[in-house]
């Protein structure tokens, strides 16, 4: 029987592992890839660090030790927030603009290699079907509110 969590996630492990050893000799891993992606394409000014916390679904403390490393391996640099004292804002630095464009294409090559094993319609409504399943999984994970007229 197929079961969708083994299924996602023997093919997110492996997706994962293959971008992981393509990305290696640049220097970086995936989830700093997506840092840098999340920087390439947002506001030029740059983003918060809860910004990009909320982007990532990640743990905040996780994604201060990761920017601080790529801080450190001049990919961006954090700079105090112009409007509030307590924030950093993040921008991407042209070492770290490099970076991403170089992985960008590893990373198109290896969408194309995995989604390979289907023709175009059909890779067409797999990443629409994933995108609805995720949102569905999204909404399952969200905060349950009581109806109107419900007791909490």
């Amino acid at each position: 029987m197929r079961r969708l969590p083994p299924l996602l996630r023997r093919a997110w492990f492996s997706l994962n592992q293959a971008f992981r050893q393509r990305l290696s000799p640049l220097g970086i891993t995936p989830d700093q890839y997506t840092i840098l992606r999340w920087l390439y394409e947002g506001d030029p000014e740059g983003l918060t660090q809860s910004e990009i916390t909320g982007h990532m679904a990640s743990d905040p403390n996780t994604i201060t030790s990761t920017v601080r490393r790529m801080e450190n391996a001049g990919l961006l640099e954090r700079l105090p927030h112009e409007s509030d004292g307590r924030a950093k804002r993040v921008r991407l630095l042209p070492h770290g603009k490099s970076t991403f464009l170089s992985a960008q294409k590893l990373a198109f090559e290896l969408q194309g290699n995995v989604l390979g094993c289907l023709n175009t319609t059909e890779s067409r409504t797999f990443l629409a079907l994933l995108e609805r399943v995720g949102e569905a999984a999204l909404e399952e994970a969200a905060p349950k509110r009581p109806s109107p007229g419900e007791l909490p």
